[in-house]
């Protein structure tokens, strides 16, 4: 593309309005001009040379005071409470994520979690032994929410149908095992057991299994309330702390024992996927949409008299950031000035510009 400067060098351009004619002009109607009068194509051509290069040359600093302009205006100026609320309902809830965007996900958690750093990071990296001494701090001074995780682990009638299982069974092996090594002796104690539940008409398995129900939940009881009576706040805080104590100096990689990587069996997919399942559950569901609602409120309500610029100061969003993004995007906007899409926009802007009735019968061009 030729320069501006090219351009009117070799163009020098004439654009007046149309003379009145004098008696000498029409004494001498074949008289010309000395000066080469310009075509409106030729014209049209710098015109569309110069903005291009004009606005490249200005791009940056166009780009600045758009900013500082941009960042003066109020919020409530351009977006509403209701564009807020649309935009996050019909674009980024009402669409699911596409399956380029998961697959991205996991592989992206997968090259995280299996990174050969992790070998030679210890956990107390992501974790400093503050948070985990304020955390024990809290978890501790919780007595009653405490008391009810005892109870739901230690004293619920569950727990104690488990363990009443669990031994019965290493019991009822127990006894098979030894009753067929016994010999004589074992086949005795097997017929002594026949009798004992003709006389008794009970299943001695029967009798042995509520006699260790019953047994087994009053140890469960007991249990429960000597863990609540021993667990102290100060008891339940030493317990995180020395916990974390063991573990603190293990490589993050020690994640990884507690994850499956194989090609139809990944722990990464299975979460991954379970996080998908939830997340288009609720994102459809009146419950989240109620507290988007409430939430955006909130946010606007808070914000709405606040200018774009100290909007994007509080996501440390200022003008040096703004200064690096533009140069950043200098060769986009060059390459897209310069592109034949922009030219033969412009080209069709001056066409149409010169076309109307008002400028086409106050300007005079040579002839095509």
């Amino acid at each position: 593309m030729l320069t501006t400067t090219t351009q009117y060098n070799k163009l020098s351009i004439t654009m007046t309005s149309k003379p009145m004619q004098t008696s000498k002009d029409i004494q001498n109607p074949a008289q010309k001009s000395d000066t080469p009068m310009l075509t409106l194509d030729s014209l049209i051509e710098a015109q569309v040379a110069f903005m291009q290069q004009w606005l490249c040359t200005q791009a940056q600093p166009l780009s600045m005071q758009a900013w500082q302009w941009f960042g003066e205006q109020p919020l409530s100026k351009y977006i509403s409470n209701d564009d807020l609320q649309h935009l996050i309902n019909d674009w980024l809830l009402k669409q699911p994520l596409s399956e380029v965007v998961r697959r991205d996900i996991r592989d992206i958690l997968h090259t995280i979690i299996y990174h050969p750093v992790n070998d030679n990071v210890p956990l107390s990296e992501l974790v400093d032994d503050t948070q985990v001494e304020i955390l024990a701090s809290y978890v501790g001074s919780h007595e009653e929410q405490r008391n009810i995780l005892v109870h739901t682990l230690v004293g619920n009638e569950t727990f104690a149908d488990l363990l009443t299982q669990t031994l019965y069974h290493a019991i009822n092996d127990f006894m098979e095992s030894t009753l067929d090594k016994a010999g004589a002796a074992g086949k005795l104690m097997k017929f002594g057991r026949s009798s004992f539940e003709k006389a008794t008409n009970r299943n001695l398995d029967e009798k042995l299994q509520t006699y260790l129900h019953r047994n087994i939940k009053d140890l469960a009881h007991k249990a429960e309330a000597n863990a609540q009576a021993h667990l102290s706040n100060e008891e339940v805080a030493r317990l995180l702390v020395t916990g974390w104590g063991r573990i603190k100096e293990k490589p993050i990689s020690e994640i990884q024992t507690y994850l499956r990587d194989e090609p139809n069996d990944s722990s990464i997919e299975h979460i991954e996927n379970s996080i998908q399942q939830s997340y288009n559950r609720l994102r459809l569901s009146p419950y989240l949409h109620s507290l988007v609602a409430a939430g955006v409120d909130t946010w606007y309500t808070n914000h709405q008299a606040d200018s774009m610029a100290n909007i994007a100061a509080s996501l440390h969003i200022d003008e040096q950031a703004i200064t690096q993004l533009s140069t950043a995007l200098l060769p986009v906007v060059t390459d897209a000035l310069e592109s034949s899409w922009v030219t033969a926009h412009i080209t069709d802007m001056l066409q149409a510009f010169y076309a109307q009735p008002s400028i086409k019968a106050g300007l005079v061009f040579g002839s095509d």
